[in-house]
């Protein structure tokens, strides 16, 4: 499966990002041009649509493992098979873990971001999304104005509504989901037996991950819990989180100077 990417910067060190469910690579972009610098030779960066996101290939199944195999073979092309840092928020977070317990020598270092390696029991929290998006009306859409129009009617917050509707894309054919809408829902509608929710990864699966990591957590998250700790440092026993005051579940967004400091010194290091 060849994986849709954005790059940007030209020399030193690499970085590459995953983003989270119903994301696209280019939501990490603020990101990338901060740690590229102005000139573009502060660092490499690589922004990936994860597999059912964006411009990458579509699947029938959702599979961590699937998306984890994905990554490790992009990043290996990308660097010609040195390691890399690997950062992830939410679902790419979970990815960007599997990835690295499952591929460490395509993975030199790794940052986390607002996200514990469980299970969340469920999508409850995005079914009315999706069930929105779905109800929206594409075959008689004429404007992107138009769209967020009528999703107001179901999401009344316009960050969401411009999250979620960066999804759409416009083609010869008309308007479209880019996100694997269907496969989504259906795991959805498995409740509590969500394979999106939850983390196919417990203690002794895999070797630690013995490479430097950030766990970078938002404080006005509910997303990470104090009781996570002793489950992340078992995975990942370098470890070090950061609690970011005033963030919450997006915190490369709602603290961007924090996070691109943290991981300018995960680079460093």
């Amino acid at each position: 499966m060849s994986l849709f990417t954005l790059s940007h910067g030209s020399a030193g060190e690499r970085i590459a990002f995953l983003h989270g469910l119903f994301g696209q690579g280019r939501n990490w972009m603020q990101i990338a041009k901060a740690l590229a610098g102005p000139d573009g030779d502060q660092a490499r960066c690589l922004l990936i649509d994860l597999p059912d996101h964006g411009r990458s290939p579509r699947s029938d199944r959702f599979s961590y493992p699937a998306y984890a195999d994905a990554i490790g073979r992009t990043l290996a092309d990308w660097s010609g098979g040195e390691p890399v840092t690997l950062a992830g928020h939410s679902l790419g977070g979970k990815v960007a873990m599997l990835s690295a317990l499952a591929h460490p020598d395509r993975i030199g270092k790794l940052a986390v971001v607002d996200i514990a390696p469980k299970s969340y029991g469920s999508l409850a929290h995005f079914d009315g999304y999706i069930a929105g998006m779905r109800m929206l009306r594409l075959d008689d859409l004429a404007t992107r104005a138009e769209a967020d129009a009528r999703f107001a009617e179901v999401e009344p917050d316009q960050s969401i509504r411009a999250f979620l509707l960066q999804n759409l894309r416009r083609s010869s054919n008309g308007w479209r989901w880019q996100a694997n809408l269907d496969l989504i829902a259906a795991d959805a509608a498995r409740g509590d037996r969500s394979r999106i929710a939850d983390f196919p990864v417990a203690a002794g699966d895999y070797p630690a991950y013995e490479g430097k990591v950030v766990w970078i957590a938002g404080g006005e998250s509910r997303y990470i819990k104090p009781e996570d700790s002793a489950t992340m440092r078992a995975l990942f026993p370098q470890v070090r989180k950061v609690t970011i005051k005033g963030a919450g579940h997006w915190v490369h967004t709602d603290a961007p100077e924090v996070v691109v400091e943290t991981l300018t010194r995960l680079l460093q290091a």
